[in-house]
């Protein structure tokens, strides 16, 4: 018979090492010599390749003694944190006999009063809380809106006038989540709600009381010239500056149809118009209702409302001062304006200093604490 052209596989023959039983290990031959390789040095700052098992104790760290050092990083907000506190240091110490005056004469003023005004001091945030939520469409979060007004009160006498609270709240809409443009929109919308309602309640009170401010002291004859020649020399620089260069024309543009969208949309809405116009009439009102009281707690003869009207006509006449808070020139502006409603000039310093105290010295450490919480939690 012919060979098969396919022949038939052959069974390979079985080994004569001894396989091991199953579920058993084979034991390491004698015949073979184990070499051990040079272990290939870590690059520094780089993790080695291959992936640790799991419940390692070297898992996602370098070997001791090879850990990468890495560059650390500058503590920028903890920084942050501790410029309110230096701040707040040297304006103090500036100030510190302006201190310890208010003090003494809050030591012979009636508590209940002065209560009364820290309770109308409180309420200025949130009338201000109030506001700032009225200029915008979106919902901000309530507390740290509250937090971030009183925050800004601390920065805003720390800082140049306004400057300080406006930093505060244009990064607050920021993180937010409102846009750059809108947040400066709404910034403005909040300025321009509060500088109205201030004239407004100024002039109403005007009109109802006549005889309650005695223009004269506060304000000579010879100085409406000179007053009204630098208002119209800044509106004509205004003006050139404008006409001149074209980017900056550009952008005030563009500014003012952000802002102008913005108050269309708020006024769309009643709730925010509301909260918008009634938190900056109250904003000036608490803060006028609070120099009243105080003058009660210290006795000055003037009547309450002669008082309020003195308050509004001091801080309209010091808005465009540079000063940190007004610090000195509110002051100076709110001596002459009691003595201008038929104050004595000793009460009425008595009073400014006392109020100036509960207003700005008491709650400024505090709000100096939160606005550096605040820059910690990065909420601003």
């Amino acid at each position: 018979m012919a060979p098969s052209p396919h022949p038939l596989p052959v069974r390979k023959r079985p080994s004569a090492i001894p396989q091991p039983a199953v579920g058993g290990e084979r034991a390491p031959s004698s015949d073979v010599t184990a070499v051990h390789l040079p272990e290939a040095p870590l690059d520094q700052g780089r993790l080695p390749q291959g992936r640790l098992p799991e419940g390692s104790p070297s898992r996602g760290r370098l070997p001791e003694g090879r850990r990468a050092r890495l560059p650390r990083r500058v503590p920028v907000r903890r920084i942050l944190c501790l410029v309110p506190l230096l701040l707040v240091t040297v304006v103090a110490v500036r100030h510190h006999g302006v201190l310890a005056d208010g003090f003494s004469r809050l030591r012979a003023a009636e508590w209940p009063w002065l209560l009364a005004a820290g309770g109308a001091t409180c309420l200025t945030w949130v009338a201000a809380a109030f506001t700032r939520q009225g200029a915008v469409v979106e919902r901000l979060p309530r507390r740290r809106l509250l937090a971030a007004q009183f925050a800004a009160g601390a920065a805003n006498h720390l800082l140049p006038t306004g400057l300080g609270a406006s930093a505060v709240n244009l990064r607050f809409m920021t993180v937010c989540g409102i846009p750059l443009a809108r947040s400066s929109a709404a910034l403005a919308l909040y300025l321009l709600a509060e500088s109205v309602t201030r004239l407004a309640l100024l002039a109403g009170l005007l009109l109802a009381f006549p005889g309650a401010l005695r223009l004269g002291p506060l304000l000579p004859h010879d100085a409406m010239g000179p007053l009204l020649y630098a208002a119209g020399a800044v509106v004509v620089a205004a003006a050139a500056v404008l006409a001149g260069v074209r980017r900056l024309r550009t952008a005030v543009a563009s500014f003012l149809r952000t802002a102008l969208g913005e108050l269309r949309s708020v006024h769309t809405r009643p709730s925010r118009a509301l909260a918008l116009w009634g938190g900056a009439f109250a904003f000036p009102a608490l803060q006028a209702a609070g120099l009243a009281l105080v003058g009660r707690a210290l006795e000055l003869p003037v009547p309450a409302v002669h008082t309020a009207v003195a308050y509004l006509a001091a801080t309209v006449a010091v808005a465009l001062v540079p000063t940190p808070g007004g610090v000195g020139s509110v002051e100076a502006a709110l001596v002459l304006a009691l003595v201008a409603a038929g104050g004595p000039a000793a009460v009425a310093t008595a009073v400014v200093v006392a109020y100036r105290v509960i207003t700005v010295w008491l709650p400024l450490l505090p709000g100096a604490l939160t606005l550096g919480a605040l820059v910690r939690m990065k909420v601003i």
